[in-house]
This record gives C-alpha cells, structure tokens and sequence, in this order.
C-alpha cells in the first residue's frame, strides 16, 4: 500500500506504527509518532494500523547547541 512517511511517497506491507519503527531501524524512545496531522502516543504504536493514504511524520529528538550566542 503506498503511504507518505516524512513527505515522501512510499510503498510498505500492511503493518502497525512500532513494526515500521523497526523495519525502518528507528528506536520508538527517540521519536514522536504523528500519523494524518495527529500525534500517536507510544503506548499505541503497537495497536495502531497503517491503511492506505496515510501520512506519517517521524519526529526525532534532537539535542545540540553549542553554548554561543548566535547574534
């Protein structure tokens, strides 16, 4: 079925929010989960069925800043 993940059209087997996590080698702890504009808690993303159309976004926790003023 073809979805769009990040942007991106894609084709992907029928599966739940956490087996795409996997298959895509991405730790469920290091991301937040928004599946058609709306954010999936973690609790659910082994409950939760992707179906053709869908759009997910994959929000990833980043940390940084190198402790200089910018301006």
């Amino acid at each position: 079925m073809r979805v769009k993940i990040n942007g991106k059209q894609e084709e992907v087997q029928e599966t739940t929010l956490l087996d795409l996590l996997k298959a895509k080698k991405i730790e469920p702890r290091m991301v937040t989960v928004e599946l058609n504009a709306k954010m999936v808690d973690r609790s659910s993303l082994d409950q939760t069925r992707i179906q053709e159309g869908d759009e997910i976004e994959f929000l990833f926790f980043m940390g940084g800043g190198s402790g200089t003023e910018l301006f």
